[in-house]
């Protein structure tokens, strides 16, 4: 039976490794950390987000930038040292602009299709992970905003996804909790949230069920094509497989470049917070409905009666974990400022990287060389998209060992 090698543990090589286990497949799932989702999969947003497939390659995220580079706490930060990475990702961020209205349609469909396969996989696997089907409502606090919002839902309707437009009163009819003065809004009832921690790690349990071979705790050193497979080497050990996919989130660009692809993935840092919902007060004055706050670029999500997760910026800045105050502050002062009830004493802040490629859109399908494929570049959509790449990747990973039998 051929075998393939799935690296990464994070949801994108979870529902890859699933989706070719289905099909039949012999799986070795390779993930460097003890456990499935202890990276960017960790505690993200919670958003399973088609009214977010916007893609940035659009002026007004260039306008932004150099607006805010003064700004430490700013909701998108640039480190201004140069690098040949940074300035190639740049480069192709600019080149990918005149394709924005094609790939922001692109995405929608993608995210649309990836919802009923997870929940799907959730249902039939019996994984509970506080998912929460209430919608997401995006707030705008200008008329500008709320007017160039128009122009998205636009193109999102043409990927099939509606939401509709929504004044003040009906924004506090949706969410009563929400404080403050704003234009007015876009509500999406078909998005929903949920942890993907937990999502993963269930996953993660039923592709053992399934016969996926989990190497957890396995750093992969070196990749190499030999004699028509691809070699896996993991420190002293080293296994040789008919293909492999790649979903290794940021490191993915150093090991495609192993195998002779240029897969431009740059880490674009994004931080949370998980505030702990701990007496009935706080439960009582924290949203239920999913958020998105345009002028913050903050996103919330309710987990469960005892969580809310609040989350969002984007720093480039290269491989830095660094948690720093003073891009958490801004989350816990949007949580003081918009829903005063809730008691912040206990916060747990973290900080994870998003492996973004140019032009927004994932890198999913085969490379250059054969078996060799990859599913990864889904930047801040790996939850809300990896059901719908997974199956893909897998389906052309299947079907060409069908074929070369």
């Amino acid at each position: 039976m051929k075998r393939v090698a799935v690296i990464g543990g994070g949801i994108t090589g979870v529902t890859s490794a699933y989706a070719l286990a289905k099909r039949g497949v012999n799986v070795t799932l390779i993930e460097r950390h003890r456990y499935a989702a202890m990276e960017t999969s960790y505690a993200n947003g919670g958003q399973l987000s088609a009214s977010h497939a916007e893609v940035w390659n659009h002026k007004a995220t260039i306008w932004n930038a150099l607006k805010w580079m003064a700004r430490r706490d700013a909701p998108l930060l640039l480190n201004p040292t140069p690098g040949w990475h940074k300035l190639s990702w740049f480069a192709q961020f600019l080149a990918a602009m005149p394709h924005y209205e094609r790939n922001t349609i692109a995405t929608a469909r993608m995210a649309i299709a990836a919802r009923e396969q997870l929940f799907a996989w959730a249902q039939t696997e019996n994984i509970a992970f506080d998912h929460r089907r209430a919608g997401i409502l995006h707030i705008y606090r200008d008329r500008r905003g709320f007017e160039r919002a128009a122009g998205v839902s636009r193109l999102l309707a043409q990927g099939g996804l509606q939401r509709r437009a929504v004044t003040p009163q009906e924004m506090r009819a949706i969410e009563p909790t929400l404080t403050g003065d704003f234009y007015g809004g876009y509500y999406t009832d078909s998005d929903s949230t949920g942890d993907i921690h937990k999502f993963t790690s269930g996953l993660a349990d039923a592709c053992a069920r399934l016969g996926v071979a989990c190497r957890y705790g396995a750093q992969v050193t070196a990749l190499a094509r030999e004699h028509g497979k691809v070699r896996v080497s993991l420190g002293e050990d080293s296994i040789l497989f008919d293909a492999v996919v790649i979903c290794a989130g940021t490191a993915s660009r150093a090991l495609a470049a192993s195998l002779g692809d240029h897969v431009n993935v740059y880490p674009v840092k994004g931080y949370s917070i998980t505030v702990q919902l701990d007496d009935e007060a706080s439960q009582a004055a924290a949203p239920k409905v999913s958020l998105l706050d345009d002028a913050t670029k903050l996103v919330s999500s309710r987990l469960g009666e005892d969580r809310l997760r609040v989350a969002g910026t984007a720093e480039f800045n290269g491989i830095n974990y660094d948690i720093r105050a003073d891009r958490i502050r801004p989350l816990l002062q949007w949580v003081e400022q918009c829903f005063p009830g809730v008691n912040t004493r206990k916060v747990i802040p973290w900080a994870g990287l998003r492996p973004m490629l140019p032009a927004m859109l994932p890198k999913v399908g085969a490379g250059k060389a054969p078996g060799v494929y990859y599913n990864t570049g889904h930047g801040h959509l790996g939850w809300t998209l990896a059901a719908a790449t997974a199956e893909l990747v897998a389906e052309v990973v299947a079907s060409s060992l069908a074929t070369n039998r």
